[in-house]
């Protein structure tokens, strides 16, 4: 009730609402190119996943604490990260939406429907509840923070950030010191304390954009989609085919023997073969073979016959 109550901490906590609402918003191109492409190609599925249970969690713990500024964002993300989970489990390959099922199935519902279910039947003390609730909420926080350098590793052995999209970097970092104040004006340290290494980790992504967002000047490993790559590897086979194409070259014996070769336009190929057109002389001069005398006939073979 204090948000309501005092003009700084509403004013801080709506602007935390705005910047949580553009971080909410950033991976929509994301999925807006996986709509257009009909694919999710490299993208994962776990950040998404972790995001949408950060804000279930969040919704839970500003409704036992009664934080307005705290409900109305985590609403919004409720709904939001359903809908890009949706959408990736549309387009996603076989494997890959088995593992978001399970993954989604595990967390979203059944640890949260668990955790739920202990906090309002078996924690009598309200106190108590909220205390859990926002323990259990600071912890994921962290997980949302981190969820995106799960792909730390392929953006180092690719060299590039295609996958690490920047503007969600960028808001998380400006949403995390913004709530950092609107949980110290709160004094409520369950929204302040995680928020302190969000800011390290989305400061850790944005060195990460720094180093490699020039993919050409880092000799970065571009990855193609099956049909560009099949498509690169056609024309690829063509031009080889070009380029080791043999080159025929006429020639013609002339009356004195020497043969007089022609030119072909392709002269610069590396490879070349001959064509020698011989003239042969009439058959009548052609020499006549001698005729090889007829061998003798072998005598015949005795053969042993058994009789029974």
């Amino acid at each position: 009730m204090a948000a309501v109550g005092s003009p700084l901490i509403f004013a801080v906590g709506i602007v935390g609402n705005i910047m949580s609402f553009l971080v909410i918003l950033a991976p929509v191109p994301t999925f807006y190119r996986v709509y257009k492409r009909k694919s999710t190609e490299s993208f994962q599925s776990v950040p998404y996943a972790m995001a949408l249970l950060s804000a279930m969690l969040w919704l839970y713990y500003a409704l036992l604490h009664k934080d307005l500024l705290l409900l109305t964002i985590n609403v919004v993300g409720t709904v939001v990260e359903t809908v890009y989970l949706s959408i990736y489990l549309a387009y996603a390959p076989k494997q890959a939406r088995a593992f978001t099922l399970k993954l989604v199935g595990t967390m979203n519902l059944a640890l949260y429907g668990a955790m739920v279910v202990v906090l309002q039947f078996c924690i009598r003390d309200a106190e108590t509840r909220v205390t859990i609730a926002g323990g259990i909420g600071s912890a994921f926080a962290l997980a949302v923070f981190v969820a995106p350098l799960a792909i730390i590793r392929q953006v180092i052995r690719t060299k590039s950030v295609e996958f690490l999209p920047f503007w969600l970097s960028f808001f998380l970092t400006i949403s995390a010191i913004v709530w950092f104040f609107y949980g110290l004006l709160m004094k409520d340290f369950f929204v302040a304390t995680p928020n302190v290494l969000g800011l390290l980790f989305g400061l850790a992504q944005m060195a990460l954009h720094l180093v490699y967002k020039n993919p050409k000047k880092n000799g970065a490993v571009s990855e193609v989609l099956p049909a560009d790559a099949e498509k690169a590897q056609v024309q690829l086979q063509q031009q080889q085919k070009e380029e080791a194409a043999p080159v025929v070259v006429a020639a013609t014996v002339g009356a004195d023997g020497e043969v007089v070769q022609g030119r072909d336009d392709h002269d610069d190929m590396r490879q070349s073969v001959a064509v020698v057109d011989i003239t042969l002389p009439p058959p009548e001069e052609h020499p006549v073979m001698p005729q090889l005398e007829q061998p003798a006939p072998l005598p015949p073979m005795r053969m042993a016959v058994e009789v029974v």
